[in-house]
């Protein structure tokens, strides 16, 4: 099994990661901010990403943007907004070709990082204010991003049941932020808040390909400065006092979203956290899952049904997509199935198969360097240094005593439905 070596150095206000591998064409440029998930600047924070990829100094049309990247080669820019744990997370990622493979001597890896530090660095703005019409039609386009968790009701549940468990916690917010906040966002408190992100978020730079470090970090220094700053962190809390309760909304849909949150009272690095893995496996991650096989196989009640964790949170949510007259037998067997766990009623078989599932998972992500970068920075947000070997072994060596040990932790927390209007009349 190959081994990720990943260098870390110390730049002037972030953190520059290198894995250098020969197992790309590509090199690929990622940039992470990460900062505690907060109302004030819940909306602002996901608009910021959209505005700054859109147009620069350089730049200042997204098909100037668009051009540029045809010419290095057609190189790829996305941005993307996620929540970990209490922290709302901004990325941008640039793949490049590696200028290696090409007769081309063009230094691209180079001209990669000046783009990403354009974007980051050199915004459209003067007067300490962001170009009106790029934040104007972002704020259209945010807009569109929320309301399509609304119209989507496997997302809009799962979105419910996390506001509905997590009321009183910043993990209750909307990665997006609220359609209500958009309106008061403006060109100029937009280019306040992103001083702000650039002066306080934890920052780190990712560099993923068949790289020279010491070049990578000699063109990191010249381009990338950061006042130095103590990043924030949240505390997570896994104590939280559970009292289960059971909301249903009613609204016109066809058919009925179950979803169940659990709290796992286990957070990522924890060293019952492999164990937390390969019970999820075996409870509902996978299709040979004790859900998948007994509320949707053997008594059709599913359309679909799965679990998943939020390892950052210590959270697990069970998806499932049901007829309405069947709400109480699909949680009755759901309960079932988290009771086998419990009083490990799984066989060795279950183990070892589930063990096979998410070895093949996490050496399909690490597939990718985008992959690579994710699996990495469960590190930086949960201040850990688990590396792949040792997240590998400590779920290998995972055994049916803890896997029983860890499932009696976890605590149902709420039980929500979508029902239909006619539902129950």
């Amino acid at each position: 099994m190959a081994v990720i070596s990943e260098s870390i150095k110390d730049m002037k206000g972030y953190k520059l990661h290198i894995v250098k591998t020969e197992k790309f064409k590509t090199n690929t440029i990622v940039w992470k901010m990460k900062a505690p998930l907060t109302s004030e600047d819940v909306t602002k924070r996901a608009l910021l990403p959209y505005v700054l990829q859109s147009s620069s100094k350089a730049y200042p049309s997204t098909s100037k943007f668009r051009s540029y990247l045809d010419e290095l080669y057609g190189a790829n820019l996305f941005v993307d907004v996620s929540k970990k744990g209490e922290y709302q997370v901004l990325s941008f990622s640039l793949e490049i070709a590696n200028e290696k493979f090409l007769s081309d001597p063009d230094p691209l890896l180079k001209k990669g990082m000046q783009l990403m530090a354009e974007i980051l660095v050199n915004p459209l703005a003067e007067n300490e204010a962001f170009d009106k019409d790029t934040v104007e039609k972002e704020k259209r386009t945010l807009k569109q991003r929320i309301q399509a968790v609304y119209d989507d009701k496997m997302r809009y549940s799962n979105f419910r049941l996390v506001q509905e468990m997590c009321k009183d916690e910043p993990y209750a917010l909307h990665v997006n932020g609220e359609i209500d906040d958009i309106p008061q966002i403006d060109e100029k408190n937009l280019y306040e808040y992103y001083k702000k992100a650039f002066a306080e978020d934890e920052l780190d730079l990712f560099i993923i390909g068949d790289v020279d470090e010491a070049e990578v970090q000699s063109i990191a220094q010249d381009l990338l400065q950061f006042e130095q700053r103590t990043p924030k962190v949240v505390e997570a809390s896994k104590s939280v006092h559970v009292e289960e309760k059971t909301v249903k909304d009613k609204e016109d849909v066809k058919q009925g979203k179950l979803n169940i949150g659990y709290r796992t009272n286990v957070l990522y690095g924890d060293k019952d956290y492999y164990a937390l893995q390969v019970f999820n496996g075996i409870f509902g991650g996978f299709s040979h899952s004790k859900l998948f096989l007994n509320v949707r196989e053997k008594n059709s009640l599913a359309y679909y049904v799965a679990s998943r964790l939020e390892s950052h949170k210590g959270l697990m949510m069970v998806m499932s997509g049901i007829e309405f007259e069947n709400f109480e037998l699909a949680v009755k067997i759901i309960r079932e199935q988290m009771e086998a766990m419990q009083a490990g009623d799984f066989t060795d078989q279950e183990i070892e198969q589930t063990k096979a599932v998410i070895e093949n998972q996490m050496l399909e992500t690490m597939d990718t360097a985008r992959g690579m970068v994710e699996v990495l920075y469960h590190n930086v947000v949960s201040r850990q240094n688990v590396s792949l070997d040792d997240w590998l072994q400590g779920m290998s060596k995972t055994t049916k005593e803890e896997i029983v040990d860890v499932a009696k932790k976890v605590q149902l927390d709420t039980v929500y439905f979508l029902t239909g209007l006619e539902a129950d009349k």
